[in-house]
């Protein structure tokens, strides 16, 4: 792909769950004086912080060349898109492109780097390729009514309906084949005819952290036991105190819906941690699957191998422009 070099750059780190995305990001961040703007579905949600694997931060106010800006802070670097939504309202791929787009901006006006970290393929290839994604707001009657039909009657529905969404959607995601049926029945279009591109607004260099799949098995693992520990049962007891449903985008991601049937007295505590560790795995994969296709990515096995091609694509001298914050 032929790109302009004239465009504003920002990096992406983007993987699989688990692969290291979040200390890569922080890392370079600190060095290059940058600024990190999540691209993860599930750490959006406030109140969900054991279960999405949230860094650990604080919101703090600070002076920007607009006014004041409340951001999420992790190791004095600034995060956007990240613990600032409500578990029971949704967000869609077009928001966030919309977001990102504003806080890339703003990070270059401030003469800082924007840095996109995360593991949300669509959300990656919403901003990438500038998509304009059909605003079609929710039909609760509509959605409820699909939600009672098998994977399998929604995945012939869609395939007679719009067999190149069909071909590309993540047939275990119930919920996104629900939205693409939403969009075709709503709007009497197929949902890939109205997904547009737009021209290019920024140059990307799309890093992905290549892990042995046995390394990432084993550190997807070691974080549920991890998740445990730290008090998973006890957020998602809270949750559910608060009335947030298990049929809610947030409460049917991974490291949430596991434990339905626990809670519901169906499954031992020891089966759910089986499920979330599966599970995970599984989830891992189709993020794997859904990258590998788009060849415009530098995958790297090192942080010292990602730096220097960020170095490159930034025109860094290694000794002299490499600005490190502690």
């Amino acid at each position: 792909m032929k790109i302009d070099n004239t465009l504003p750059k920002v990096i992406i780190i983007l993987g699989p769950t688990a692969a290291g995305k979040t200390d890569w990001s922080l890392r370079l961040a600190r060095q290059l004086d940058g600024e990190i703007i999540s691209a993860d579905s599930r750490q959006i949600y406030k109140k969900m912080n054991i279960g999405t694997a949230k860094v650990e931060g604080e919101w703090k106010w600070n002076v920007s060349w607009n006014g004041l800006r409340h951001s999420y802070y992790v190791e004095n670097v600034a995060h956007h898109m990240i613990d600032f939504l409500d578990p029971g309202k949704s967000f869609s791929a077009a928001e966030f492109r919309d977001r990102a787009v504003k806080y890339i901006k703003v990070a270059h006006r401030q003469g800082k780097v924007p840095i996109i970290a995360g593991g949300t393929g669509l959300y990656i290839s919403t901003l990438v390729n500038n998509y304009y994604i059909p605003r079609v707001p929710p039909n609760k009657k509509l959605r409820k009514s699909l939600e009672e039909k098998s994977l399998a009657e929604l995945m012939d529905w869609l395939e007679r309906m719009d067999e190149e969404t069909a071909k590309n959607i993540d047939t275990k995601n119930k919920r996104r084949i629900i939205r693409a049926l939403e969009v075709c029945m709503l709007t009497g279009e197929k949902f890939s005819d109205q997904k547009k591109q737009g021209e290019r607004m920024f140059d990307f260099l799309q890093i992905g952290v290549d892990v042995d799949r046995s390394v990432l098995y084993d550190r997807i693992n070691r974080r549920a036991e991890k998740m445990m520990q730290d008090g998973l049962i006890e957020e998602i007891q809270a949750l559910l105190r608060q009335k947030y449903s298990w049929q809610l985008p947030s409460m049917s991601g991974v490291g949430y819906r596991q434990f339905q049937e626990y809670f519901e007295g169906k499954i031992s505590i020891e089966k759910a941690i089986e499920l979330l560790k599966r599970d995970t795995r599984r989830f891992a994969r189709r993020q794997l699957t859904w990258f590998r296709r788009d060849k415009d990515i530098v995958w790297c096995k090192s942080y010292d191998e990602m730096e220097a091609r960020v170095r490159d694509f930034l025109n860094m001298d290694p000794a002299s422009q490499m600005k490190i914050h502690l």
